[in-house]
């Protein structure tokens, strides 16, 4: 596969990882806006031909790197990136608790976003 380039499309809630011209794989999030801001990836997706890439760990790793650079934390709802920020504590700190319980209150109070 030729490299992969990825990409934050903020307004639609998606990283998005491109390579060969296409959308490879993906992380779909929000932001969380109270009680604190903070990005909330909710799925992570790698299209099946491109499967056991390293694509869903780039962009774990990539959602971490943003939420730095912007100071905010990352209250991961997605089991994927759950696992790979408890793998990766070095650059995935940990969201507190009550973050992570206010980001699934904003996850049930908009059923069909994700």
């Amino acid at each position: 596969m030729s490299e992969t380039e990825i990409r934050d499309d903020r307004a639609a809630g998606r990283l998005e990882a491109r390579g060969e011209g296409e959308v490879v794989g993906r992380i779909e999030y929000f932001v969380l806006e109270a009680p604190a801001r903070a990005l909330v990836p909710v799925h992570t997706i790698v299209e099946p031909a491109h499967e056991g890439k390293g694509i869903a760990g780039s962009l774990a790793r990539e959602l971490y790197a943003i939420a730095g650079r912007e100071g905010v934390p990352v209250a991961p709802l997605c089991p994927y990136v759950s696992q790979w920020a408890g793998r990766h504590p070095d650059v995935a700190p940990a969201a507190g608790p009550g973050l992570l319980e206010a980001a699934e209150d904003w996850l049930r109070a908009h059923p069909g976003r994700f």
